[in-house]
């Protein structure tokens, strides 16, 4: 990466940030995760990420006019995950690339994410999973791989408008309904099935048969991704029968 020239094609220039390290052991990337900037101000939100004060950083940032940015090289370690982890990998930062979406996020009532914006988002990631050949299912929220403390991109962002762009792994989300349910304090086998579940997919959730906190925080991010319709950390027929049909159908590369 130069001043000039960008990785992506998509990314109009580069915008350097200096908060990035090196990958450990070497590590490629095998993953992505969209982020949003949750600031009322993007212009903010950039310099925030290229302030060596603030200690966070992403690859690409993507404007809400569809514009895109080059902030870290993708061959090294931004600063973007945190304390995170997805699928026995607890080093997110090493083997991902990080994007920045910009938008207010929870905070500023999770504004819908501008058609352009979503449009470059696309392209953007299309071009990096091919590039690194990134298994759909390695495509992923901040809140996939740090559920509870993290909620961006949020049950907002139009992850089904990704896959029909070729990226990232979806089915459609089968439909709410009343009827049995799991929550906080139940116990026993199908909770464990549900956490065994929960983790062959990826989610770092103990397998321990007790519908905890841990596990209700699971299950709210894996409905923001792929059952946004209600994010309640319910484990209803709808978020189970969604989540079987996801692992049902993994890509064989990614499985």
């Amino acid at each position: 990466m130069s001043a000039l020239a960008p990785e992506s094609p998509v990314a109009g220039k580069v915008f350097p940030s200096p908060n990035h390290g090196e990958r450990k052991d070497g590590q490629r990337p095998t993953m992505l995760i969209l982020h949003y900037t949750g600031m009322p101000d993007e212009g903010e939100a950039l310099q925030w990420l290229c302030n060596p004060v603030s200690q966070v950083s992403a690859h690409y940032f993507v404007f809400s006019d569809g514009r895109v940015l080059q902030l870290v090289p993708e061959m090294r370690r931004a600063w973007h995950a945190g304390l995170s982890s997805w699928d026995g990998d607890n080093d997110i930062n090493s083997c991902s690339i990080g994007i920045e979406i910009a938008n207010p996020g929870h905070p500023g009532g999770l504004p819908p994410y501008p058609d352009a914006q979503i449009d470059s988002v696309a392209a953007l990631t299309r071009d990096i999973v091919t590039r690194w050949r990134i298994p759909a299912t390695r495509v992923l929220g901040h809140s996939d791989v740090a559920p509870g403390r993290k909620v961006d991109p949020g049950e907002r962002f139009p992850w089904q408008r990704l896959h029909e762009a070729g990226v990232g792994h979806w089915v459609a989300p089968s439909a709410t309904s009343d009827g049995r349910f799991f929550s906080r304090g139940d116990q026993g086998m199908p909770i464990e099935a549900l956490q065994a579940m929960l983790a062959m997919y990826g989610y770092g959730v103990r397998i321990n048969g007790l519908f905890d906190e841990d596990t209700e925080k699971v299950v709210a991010a894996f409905q923001r991704h792929f059952r946004p319709e209600r994010v309640d950390g319910v484990a209803d027929a709808s978020t189970i029968m969604t989540l079987r049909n996801l692992i049902a159908t993994r890509p064989q590369a990614a499985a």
